[in-house]
């Protein structure tokens, strides 16, 4: 197609290549970045040098793509149906491409599976990251402990639960100056509270909400992690384990030993209510939540608006 100014038997043409390329750039950020990857940067040099326009790659946002999966008892854990697998590489592929290197923010669906090569084409593409959103796939501890290496400007972490948190969280801690921020999606227990002490004593900002959490590992918290600034335990399922053989107990409100040790927080974010609809959902999960059951997008929010997608 012609775009450029000819004339001809008194007629204008022009040929698309000569568009303004920071106009293009304006019209490419209203796109979705499943547009922007639709082969516009296929139509000319100048949308392709437009499409690769830092400034609509500060974020590379997943958060709408999804894995049709089942998990299964043996390795790899977990099947993933083939069009699915070849849609997140195809958009992982193109989008790294047009980026070169630039994008500093990258969310995944808590849903989507990633998978070793996927992650570590994506760490090695993305060495200017700084906040990071991971599915809640428990089984990426390895892999994502390697591209720790590579993302030095770190700054901010949602995460699953995970078995063996010391060997990340130190990682995180030997790699990431910067690093501040923490969202643990899953149940919080003594082991990863003692990595966070031990290795990122400086942490400002961790948020627990909707998880299940023990009433020792939170007073831990607030004794041992000085640096913190903001702690989010909103509608976590939260355990009191008396001394046996007494059966532990949901708490309902806390007491006044934890706020008084909260209280040189900047914020201390709580709901324990019964009324509450989230609470209430923590519950029914036991502390595990399935949002799958609930309304898309609902695991993005946070009460503290850094971490909230």
């Amino acid at each position: 197609m012609e775009f450029r100014e000819i004339e001809e038997r008194g007629t204008v043409r022009r040929r698309w290549e000569d568009m303004d390329i920071d106009i293009l750039v304006k019209i490419f950020h209203s796109l979705t970045v499943f547009e922007l990857t639709s082969g516009i940067a296929h139509v000319c040099s100048t949308w392709r040098m437009a499409a690769c326009d830092p400034f609509l790659w500060k974020t590379l946002d997943l958060s709408m793509l999804k894995s049709n999966y089942i998990k299964i008892p043996l390795e790899p854990y977990v099947y993933v149906h083939g069009h699915s697998d070849k849609t997140l590489t195809r958009f992982l592929k193109i989008s790294l491409s047009l980026s070169r290197g630039n994008i500093t923010s990258l969310f995944f669906h808590c849903n989507l599976y990633v998978s070793e090569y996927q992650l570590t084409y994506t760490a090695q593409r993305c060495p200017r990251l700084k906040r990071l959103v991971l599915p809640a796939w428990n089984r990426v501890e390895t892999v994502i402990i390697k591209a720790i290496d590579l993302w030095k400007d770190l700054e901010s972490l949602t995460m699953p639960s995970i078995v063996n948190p010391p060997h990340l969280v130190q990682a995180i801690a030997t790699n990431c100056r910067n690093f501040s921020e923490l969202k643990i999606m899953g149940p919080f227990d003594i082991y990863f509270a003692s990595s966070l002490v031990n290795y990122l004593p400086t942490l400002k900002v961790l948020s627990l909400r909707c998880s299940m959490l023990y009433k020792d590992t939170l007073i831990f918290i607030l004794d041992n992690l000085c640096g913190l600034e903001v702690l989010n335990i909103s509608h976590c399922l939260l355990i009191e384990v008396p001394p046996p053989p007494a059966p532990g107990r949901i708490v309902r409100q806390l007491d006044k030993t934890i706020l008084e040790k909260a209280s040189h927080l900047l914020y201390f974010i709580t709901c324990m209510s019964d009324a509450c609809i989230m609470c209430q959902r923590t519950r029914n999960d036991e502390g595990l939540m399935r949002w799958y059951k609930y309304n898309e997008g609902l695991w993005k929010e946070d009460e503290v608006s850094s971490l909230a997608l």
